[in-house]
């Protein structure tokens, strides 16, 4: 179920929603490296909490685990 609340531009939320929004997958480490956001998962719990329903599989690359976000799409 999705609010209709909006986002305002230019602000961390709104940063990664129109990022996902596009399809692509995001973690952590790039989300640092390319927006500045240190916090990933606090803004994905933010969407998350105004109806936005996004995927967060783990994934291990040799003795790291982290999450790969994604943007459920309903069909």
């Amino acid at each position: 179920m999705r609010n209709n609340k909006t986002l305002k531009d230019g602000t961390q939320n709104k940063t990664i929603l129109d990022y996902l929004k596009t399809g692509k997958t995001i973690t952590a480490r790039q989300a640092s490296r390319e927006f500045d956001i240190d916090r990933l998962a606090s803004r994905i719990k933010d969407l998350k909490d105004i109806g936005y329903e996004i995927n967060a599989p783990l994934k291990t690359v040799g003795n790291k685990r982290f999450s790969v976000y994604s943007l459920r799409v309903k069909k």
